[in-house]
């Protein structure tokens, strides 16, 4: 298991000196910043001394080995906008989208895990063919539409929840600022989350119906019912134990890109994270802050990937992390 982490952290290392190349140079050839950040009627001095104090009179290729040497010291840029690290304008709205994405997956595995397992047990009930009917406008209906109608019945037509913010946050840990410590911070958090939520809720119902209606028809299954145990110990020990393994790789995985994804639901709900900054920035062409913003996020999905792995063999004793190159 040490080789194995090893190994796949010199891998990542490796992805993510591929990725900052790709994304610095694909960021960094997409338009001028400096048409945007300067005033119109400055001169051409001005704009010199600008392009200059930004950097931007070097080559491309200049300008990457210092953003790889800074990257190696932990330094991201500099925000072209805030004129602050772009690393800490990042960490600071990370508490943010992190609430948001977790909050939404605890709502996905929840639901949709007793409910996908209710439509494949009793898939011809009346309450299984609408769990399923549910799960396809979940996968059909677009984010930023279900958002906004969620805002115009609760929020306008309602008047229960908040529409736009986070709300107060406390400080978990004396350092990391979260919303769901207080009744009016989960006022704000529930629509953005249930927002954010649907699609991934229709995934693992649609996921955990299909492992279950595959486990019942496999001989271990048989065998335990011939055994005379009661089906709650079958659905619970022989059934659910083995359909985990698809659904814990596609919850890592999910949470990867709820977390990069995050950028309509937090644009809808003026959800002050990461996603909101993004946009922000691209309209700005702030590219210190895109960059990091991108690596920041290609970290996450690799981190995210080893532990998934690693929790492979947890769950089944089967699944072993060897050394062999296949």
């Amino acid at each position: 298991m040490l080789a194995f982490i090893i190994r796949r952290s010199l891998q990542s290392v490796a992805v993510l000196v591929a990725m900052s190349l790709l994304v610095f140079v694909g960021v960094y050839a997409v338009g001028n910043p400096i048409d945007i950040l300067i005033n119109p009627q400055a001169d051409q001095i001005e704009r010199e001394h600008a392009i200059a104090a930004l950097g931007l009179d070097r080559s491309l290729p200049e300008q990457y080995l210092s953003f790889v040497t800074g990257a190696a010291h932990g330094d991201l840029g500099r925000s072209f906008v805030h004129s602050t690290p772009a690393l800490s304008l990042i960490l600071e709205r990370m508490p943010a989208t992190m609430e948001l994405a977790l909050a939404a997956m605890v709502i996905a595995i929840v639901l949709g895990i007793p409910l996908g397992l209710w439509a494949g047990l009793k898939p011809r009930s009346i309450a299984g063919r609408a769990i399923m009917a549910g799960s396809i406008l979940g996968f059909s209906l677009p984010t930023f539409w279900v958002g906004l109608m969620l805002i115009m019945v609760f929020s306008v037509m309602l008047g229960w929840l908040p529409s736009s913010g986070r709300g107060p946050t406390v400080d978990l840990f004396g350092v990391i600022p979260v919303s769901f410590l207080s009744l009016e911070g989960w006022r704000h958090l529930a629509l953005p989350a249930i927002n954010l939520a649907l699609f991934k809720l229709a995934l693992l119902i649609r996921l955990t119906r299909a492992g279950a209606r595959e486990a019942l028809l496999q001989d271990y299954v048989k065998f335990a019912r011939a055994k005379g145990l009661t089906n709650a110990r079958i659905i619970g020990v022989h059934v659910l134990r083995n359909i985990l393994i698809p659904i814990v790789t596609v919850i890592g995985l999910e949470l990867g890109s709820v977390i990069a994804f995050a950028i309509v639901t937090e644009s809808v709900f003026a959800w002050p994270g990461m996603g909101k900054l993004l946009i922000d920035s691209i309209g700005l062409l702030d590219r210190p802050v895109i960059v990091a913003y991108l690596l920041i996020i290609v970290t996450l999905f690799i981190i995210i990937n080893l532990v998934v792995d690693i929790l492979y063999s947890a769950l089944d004793p089967r699944v072993r992390v060897t050394e062999s190159k296949g």
